[in-house]
């Protein structure tokens, strides 16, 4: 018998609770987010520069990791050009929280010809043939706003991890369901496999650390890192053609969409070769753009055993 999900894994609903004094800063963050996604496209570009400005001079901790990261990834490069791409990631974060409110709440209309998009013959065939299909991402900072543009053109279902505000979880999902496919929580995997089956498209992003009990260790820019073995199993499971889904963010404020060929001979039943292929498909999305990509999270946090840890503080 299938286990019930516990009350914290449970798809959110309304409670009459929101209402109450607790959640009233929530609400006036959540107005604050619908009132700037609709202001034009390239005053949200200025206002996410200026916050990024702001982030990196105020949160110290984030850079370091960032910087940490880049280090690791890509060690040709000097102080100068690290610190140059680290500014581009802070830079880009304050901007994708005024992509994330236009991706959730902004009109429609605008995002048409803000964007262009390749690859998506890929997906019809895959529905032709009765396929569904597990899309791979990442978390670069046009996570939300790619989501938004790619459901212009096909619905995808989408997995989530629940944000610990209920009420701002709520409001995520009930956003996002608006324009994609249905939302499933990362721990209803049962359902996810169901949906492939049935040939839908799932959108997933295997990229973080969710430490050594969920995880095997593959390389991801040739250091070994903590990484779910799920793109594999679900493909395998759901039956499901595997295809790279990455969104960037051009300079003159349009958006690039590229959706690849599936995966051929993918998986092969070993749990490290199929990760280091996934990181692999990865990495080529992230070195499109490099400083478009979260580095400020802890890729890197979980250790082979006796390995001591990238980031920690080091002692003056």
């Amino acid at each position: 018998m299938k286990k019930p999900l516990q009350a914290k894994h449970l798809p959110p609903v309304f409670r009459w609770s929101f209402l109450g004094p607790r959640y009233w800063p929530t609400w006036i963050m959540l107005g604050f987010l619908q009132l700037i996604a609709h202001l034009p496209m390239q005053i949200n570009f200025v206002l996410g520069r200026g916050l990024g400005w702001l982030l990196f001079h105020l949160i110290p901790s984030r850079k370091r990791i960032a910087d940490t990261n880049i280090r690791l990834c890509f060690p040709k490069l000097n102080s100068t050009e690290r610190e140059h791409m680290v500014r581009g990631v802070i830079q880009s974060c304050g901007i994708s929280f005024f992509e994330s409110a236009m991706a959730l709440w902004g009109p429609t209309k605008r995002l048409h010809a803000c964007h262009k998009i390749a690859g998506l013959e890929h997906l019809h065939a895959a529905k032709a043939a009765g396929k569904g299909v597990l899309l791979v991402g990442c978390h670069m900072t046009t996570l939300d706003i790619g989501g938004r543009l790619l459901a212009l053109h096909v619905k995808t279902d989408f997995l989530y991890r629940q944000d610990p505000n209920p009420l701002l979880a709520y409001m995520l999902v009930r956003a996002r369901e608006r324009y994609y496919g249905e939302a499933i929580i990362s721990v209803e995997t049962r359902k996810l496999v169901r949906n492939l089956r049935a040939g839908h498209i799932v959108w997933y992003a295997p990229d973080q650390d969710y430490g050594v009990k969920h995880s095997i260790f593959a390389p991801f820019f040739g250091i070994p890192a903590a990484t779910v073995p799920g793109t594999a199993r679900f493909a395998t499971l759901g039956n499901a053609q595997v295809m790279a889904f990455s969104h960037y963010r051009e300079p003159d404020g349009h958006y690039r969409i590229e959706i690849s060929a599936p995966l051929e001979n993918f998986p092969i039943g070993d749990d490290v070769v199929d990760g280091t292929r996934v990181n692999q498909m990865i990495e080529q999305m992230i070195c499109k753009q490099p400083d478009q990509y979260l580095w400020v999270h802890r890729r890197f946090k979980t250790r082979p055993e006796g390995e001591a840890s990238f980031y920690a503080k080091k002692k003056k």
